[in-house]
């Protein structure tokens, strides 16, 4: 299974389209993970035009947004259970707010957003993702998503672009 993970789609004024680089990838998805600031219900309509797409509100997110995805879920996907969470709230690191949240959860995955900075890495038996920015890099050299392969084993690589 292909799972494309993404996060803080934040567009900027006068775009109205995600990148092409993203789409392309989408093409071929079996499953679309959005992990918070999606900014715009418009992102989750061209998203779902390539494949099913779940995904949790962010602090940035409107009403309608906030209406339509919780703050955080979990999503069975063949053995794993991948926990999705924004990860905004006060004190301690964004890192920490996501384990935090799935703490009562066996979960195998957590994905998360907030930081728009790329990190992948394992607390413990459980592999931390956030994908970064595919549309608001801030200072960083590139935009970032993330595909998640999932098949006997787990694997996970970056699209920088």
């Amino acid at each position: 299974m292909k799972i494309i993970l993404l996060a803080d789609t934040h567009l900027p004024s006068g775009q109205n389209k995600l990148p092409s680089r993203l789409l392309e990838t989408c093409e071929a998805a079996d499953l679309i993970i959005h992990a918070g600031d999606w900014k715009s219900m418009q992102v989750y309509e061209e998203l779902s035009q390539y494949a099913k797409v779940i995904g949790v509100s962010g602090n940035i997110d409107d009403e309608e947004i906030r209406r339509s995805f919780p703050l955080k879920q979990t999503v069975e996907v063949g053995n794993y259970r991948i926990g999705v969470v924004h990860g905004h709230g006060e004190g301690k690191t964004t890192e920490k707010r996501a384990l935090e949240a799935f703490e009562e959860d066996e979960v195998d995955i957590i994905v998360f957003g907030h930081s728009h900075i790329p990190m992948m890495r394992y607390a413990g038996k459980t592999l931390l993702i956030n994908p970064g920015s595919p549309t608001a890099k801030r200072k960083l050299p590139n935009y970032s998503f993330c595909i998640l392969h999932i098949e006997r084993v787990v694997r996970a690589e970056f699209v920088f672009f």
